[in-house]
């Protein structure tokens, strides 16, 4: 799972750049349309909600911004109908992939998420045939020097965390979809900063990926990303690391 996690590191970073530039707002704008529509516009009493205005917050989406979004969302102010879609296929290699969308187009969406595939050497495929693949969980990330490796495992795993890892300077605490916000609560009442948080997909295996193969794969996942409706890619791969460093550069 190493090329797996060290691309969602990647996507951080990348992530970072583009919310200097702005162009992270659109989607994150969505995200909280879509929370509000569906669970209320109270973060209160609406975790998802709750964990797109943190989104929001984390990439510094302007305050007006949000409750605009969260408003359109609860129908009071008017706006787009956005849905949400999950695209499934492969990618050079026989890799996984699945996609989170929200659109107010489906048809348009489907075909421009079909094109980049082909582009890219992989394959979009029927709904089903790769999610099982993947499990939903939550992945809360801090800086290795604010705090020590026992004293977080101590907190992370008495709150229901199921394991903490390290990787490129960061603990990545993992836990299931139904205790990531117990466990995120925990860690920021001990005063432990947190870097970065998502519920996120975690594929159950990997595919070993080298070569051309491994470069047609990061380019088709980067193109996938940039997606202005993809809120997410995931890919079960595994990848050299020197590939990996070298397109983050």
């Amino acid at each position: 799972m190493a090329g797996h996690s060290k691309w969602a590191n990647i996507k951080h970073k990348k992530m970072r750049e583009d919310a200097k530039k702005g162009r992270i707002f659109t989607k994150v704008a969505r995200e909280i349309i879509v929370a509000a529509r569906l669970g209320g516009g109270d973060p209160e009493s609406n975790p998802r909600l709750r964990r797109a205005i943190q989104l929001a917050k984390s990439v510094n989406m302007p305050k007006e911004n949000i409750e605009r979004a969260i408003r359109r969302g609860t129908g009071e102010l008017p706006g787009v109908t956005y849905e949400e879609v999950v695209y499934e296929g492969y990618g050079p290699g026989g890799v996984a992939i699945m996609v989170e969308a929200i659109t107010d187009n489906r048809n348009r969406t489907v075909s421009e998420i079909r094109t980049i595939f082909s582009k890219h050497g992989g394959s979009l495929g029927e709904t089903g045939c790769v999610s099982w693949i993947f499990e939903r969980k939550g992945i809360i990330r801090i800086p290795e020097d604010a705090v020590s490796e026992d004293e977080l495992m101590e907190v992370a795993i008495e709150a229901g965390a199921e394991d903490v890892k390290t990787e490129d300077g960061l603990y990545q605490v993992i836990t299931s979809f139904e205790d990531y916000d117990a466990v995120k609560k925990a860690i920021e009442s001990r005063g432990i900063p947190i870097e970065s948080s998502e519920i996120t997909y975690i594929p159950q295996n990997t595919v070993r990926v080298e070569g051309e193969k491994a470069e047609k794969l990061l380019k088709l996942l980067e193109a996938l990303e940039a997606h202005d409706d993809v809120q997410n890619a995931y890919a079960n791969f595994d990848i050299p690391d020197e590939v990996l460093a070298g397109f983050s550069e």
